[in-house]
């Protein structure tokens, strides 16, 4: 009798968590997981914005999946692109864009999230995201690249506009983002005799009234604080409305001159949600607490993709998207899956909040650990002692802590490694949100497969 077999998409918080459970809950020969992604390591993501800043290198917020995972998992490389739910196979796209089936008899879908955008004229153009080690890579070349410019420039005005930049969302991707390059910029302008200070300007913009509202009132208020006394210049109730090569046009009616725009408003899930013709709700797949999804037989989804109820809440509230929940989730569904196997009751996804983390680069920071509200030195402690810790392998401890040591005692560099140099990377030139299959041609695909198989 063939043994049953796992499917887990995407190698996020969710997905890695969940197969290093499976593998260490399961008994050899119980079944075979297989471990859909297009690259062979865990994005540690709270920690991009200090790869944008060179606080850290991008390998050290990749953790290698051969490392932590038992050598149990066989990894396919490459991206789902559609799931047929009646057929029970779902379509990859390897890394080659070869198109393969992957039969499954259960399905975990942790195929996270992608930026969010809204219709605005020349956003996906002119804006770089923040979600994709490549993208913290590029978007590190390309301020210091507008450092560079701007000190080689004879143009006032050009070398004005070049030391503008435009940080779009007030949560966490954002205000770090916001706090780490800034303070990188401004360590950096001290090589640059020739550009004035006073001409940088870092501005972050939110459409809500308060700043990551998730803290709270007087968290949030302190992190406000830091921002501007540290001179970066915060909008609140305040988005873009049109953006161009040199310019943003904010929805206040300013209009800036600037060569930088990072979009970090909000995330959606992943596009591979909609080629599953399953309910959705906010276009996360609706799911049981259980985490299984009603009507799709062996399918169960979690993370960033699903809306999984959020019982300690109730009143129908779902789990907002964050790698705490990810993790959580992961190891609860896996829990799940070996009991189904077993033919035992499923339980429901239960979580204690253990507080938030916001790092803002230096020695400033604000946490509320199991509700104890920090800043300064402490919540730098707490949040980079969190972040350490939850890193899967020695290997990436090491250069973790390495990097913050070396940073802390050497202070910042600014190179360029000349990643993309000559080609404006926008928001879908990394993360491929054009491959995905519509409902018809994920069934015509498999369909065509059994024909021919």
């Amino acid at each position: 009798m063939a043994r049953p077999r796992i499917l887990v998409v995407g190698a996020g918080f969710a997905g890695v968590e969940c197969v290093r459970r499976l593998e260490r809950g399961l008994a050899p020969g119980e079944a075979d997981i297989v471990l859909v992604t297009p690259f062979s390591y865990q994005l540690y993501l709270p920690l991009l914005p200090q790869v944008a800043s060179g606080v850290l290198t991008p390998q050290s917020v990749a953790v290698s999946l051969r490392r932590s995972q038992r050598h149990r998992t066989r990894i396919v490389p490459g991206g789902a692109v559609g799931v047929d739910t009646q057929a029970k196979v779902c379509v990859v796209r390897k890394i080659t864009d070869e198109i393969v089936n992957e039969p499954y008899d259960h399905l975990v879908v942790a195929a996270g999230s992608v930026t969010r955008t809204f219709d605005i004229p020349g956003l996906v153009e002119n804006a770089r995201g923040m979600k994709t080690l490549a993208e913290a890579a590029y978007v590190r070349d390309h301020v210091i690249s507008q450092l560079d410019l701007a000190d080689a420039s004879h143009d006032e005005a050009e070398r004005a506009a070049r030391l503008q930049f435009v940080v779009v969302g007030g949560g966490y991707a954002g205000t770090e983002t916001a706090a780490c390059l800034q303070r990188l910029t401004t360590n950096a302008l001290r090589r640059y005799p020739r550009l004035d200070p006073k001409l940088l300007k870092w501005h972050l913009i939110d459409i809500a009234p308060k700043l990551m509202p998730e803290l709270g009132d007087k968290l949030g208020k302190t992190a406000l604080e830091i921002l501007r006394r540290r001179g970066i210049d915060v909008s609140l109730g305040v988005s873009v409305a049109k953006a161009a090569p040199d310019e943003v046009t904010f929805t206040d009616g300013r209009v800036l001159p600037c060569r930088t725009l990072i979009w970090t408003a909000g995330v959606t899930a992943s596009p591979l949600v909609g080629t599953l013709d399953a309910e959705t709700v906010r276009g996360r797949l609706a799911v049981t607490p259980e985490m299984a999804v009603p009507g799709k037989n062996g399918v169960f989804a979690l993370g960033d993709a699903a809306a999984v109820p959020d019982l300690a809440k109730g009143d129908g509230a779902v789990c907002p998207p964050t790698a705490q929940h990810a993790m959580r989730q992961g190891r609860a569904l896996a829990d799940n899956l070996i009991a189904s196997l077993r033919n035992r009751p499923l339980r429901p996804y239960v979580h204690r909040d253990l507080g938030l983390v916001v790092d803002l680069g230096g020695r400033d920071a604000v946490s509320r650990p199991l509700g104890i509200e920090l800043k300064g030195m402490p919540a730098q402690a707490v949040a980079r002692g969190y972040h350490w810790s939850s890193l899967r392998t020695n290997v990436a401890k090491t250069r973790v802590m390495t990097n913050w040591l070396l940073n802390a005692v050497a202070g910042d560099d600014f190179v360029r490694t000349g990643f993309q140099a000559r080609k404006p990377a926008t928001l879908r030139d990394f993360e491929y949100t054009d491959a995905y299959l519509t409902p018809d041609e994920v069934r015509a695909h498999t369909a065509s497969a059994v024909t021919h198989g």
